[in-house]
């Protein structure tokens, strides 16, 4: 590709890349939107967005036609840019430690094509000291390029307006780094707040581990309060009336995604195991279709051949992203228990889904597995059994 770009977003056409790649194309910045996916390259070029994210096409729209985006698969498309942004982080393994090799073999991809003159960018999640190890990875294969720590906060499907309304974090391994980085998001953010790298590492990851510990507290109050034969949604609403400092407890419901519980499982493999109470949060949070399914089999004696629906398999609501959905687990352990089950998402594209109206037509107990703001209106026929965590029904 003969044009240069001032950015290459590596992961581009992704949760993460995709957003900070039209951001950054809509304020003039070129951008080049590198990216393994060509389906989902073709349909950003076409001025469409492959996932749901508030406000993205008018501004793809204005970038493309602008000219400020290009689209490559090709990693030796990156050599002419001045920054590379890397969003590939660390996932977690089969014993919720950090997958270094992930984002290692990522970097041996694109090393014949990094020159010291450009800064590159980590902005996904990764464990604690990995920008540093990083750096030195980078220099013993030869590579001696500045390298900053960027983490992005946003949340899912409100990337483009968070990216521009959010301080940005900035952190790297020289002062070149930090200063490279801080001229580049200056530009798309409110502010800029320089950290280390450590700091950077450890914001982001405390950052989605209170949250997931805090749906851990009311997770674990629901099975409390349910098991005692109470109403958990009524209980709350009666203890939020009039007294505001209850009013920050959520609801109870399936914490999920693909960064909650890979988040605080990274802080726990970096403690040596000593973060109970992230472990425990796991726990709780994972462990809550089982006990949904345990409170259905009490009441009901059995669910084979029992015709249940899920209202809800993207991980969360008004998204079509099921990456570690629980209502999926939910799914396959209700049917390994005998269960006929139906689902339905708004979202989720899936032949084998019917609609909300056919669902609850068909099912004899209906489960909100994600409150879509479409489940509202949605009338239940008299006489179904209603496992709602949310109260949206």
């Amino acid at each position: 590709m003969d044009k240069k770009y001032y950015v290459a977003v590596i992961g581009g056409a992704g949760h993460v890349g995709a957003p900070l790649s039209i951001v950054l194309a809509s304020k003039g910045i070129p951008t080049l939107v590198n990216d393994l996916n060509k389906n989902s390259l073709a349909l950003l070029a076409s001025g469409k967005m492959p996932f749901l994210e508030d406000g993205a096409e008018p501004l793809l729209e204005k970038a493309l036609k602008e000219k400020m985006l290009g689209f490559s698969s090709d990693p030796e498309s990156i050599a002419n840019a001045s920054i590379v942004v890397v969003t590939i982080g660390t996932p977690i393994d089969e014993f919720h430690n950090p997958r270094l090799s992930v984002l290692t073999q990522c970097i041996d991809g694109l090393l014949p094509f990094i020159n010291d003159d450009q800064l590159i960018i980590l902005r996904s999640t990764v464990a604690p000291g990995v920008t540093d190890y990083l750096n030195r990875y980078l220099k013993n294969k030869g590579k001696n390029c500045p390298l900053a720590f960027c983490p992005e906060r946003v949340v899912q499907g409100k990337g483009v307006e968070e990216i521009q309304t959010l301080p940005q974090l900035v952190s790297g391994t020289s002062d070149l780094a930090v200063k490279l980085a801080s001229e580049l998001f200056s530009k798309i953010a409110p502010d800029v707040i320089v950290m280390s790298t450590i700091e950077a590492e450890f914001a982001k990851l405390i950052s989605n581990a209170y949250r997931y510990i805090q749906f851990a507290a009311t997770n674990q109050l629901y099975m409390l309060v349910e098991s005692a034969g109470l109403d958990y949604n009524k209980l709350l609403t009666k203890m939020k009336q009039g007294y505001p400092r209850m009013g920050s407890i959520p609801s109870a419901g399936f914490a999920a995604g693909p960064c909650l519980m890979k988040d605080t499982m990274q802080l726990f493999s970096f403690e040596k195991k000593n973060f109970f109470l992230g472990q425990v949060a796991m726990t709780i949070n994972e462990g809550l279709p089982d006990f949904m399914i345990s409170q259905l089999i009490s009441k009901t004696t059995t669910v084979i051949n029992v015709k249940i629906g899920i209202l809800g398999m993207a991980f969360k609501a008004e998204c079509d992203d099921i990456r570690d959905s629980l209502s999926y687990r939910l799914k396959k352990t209700l049917e390994f228990k005998g269960a006929l089950v139906s689902c339905s998402d708004e979202y989720v594209t899936n032949s084998d889904f019917v609609s909300k109206e056919e669902l609850v037509k068909q099912c004899d107990i209906i489960i909100v597995g994600v409150p879509h703001k479409a489940y509202k209106q949605l009338i239940i026929p008299y006489g179904k059994e209603i496992i709602d965590l949310w109260n949206i029904l």
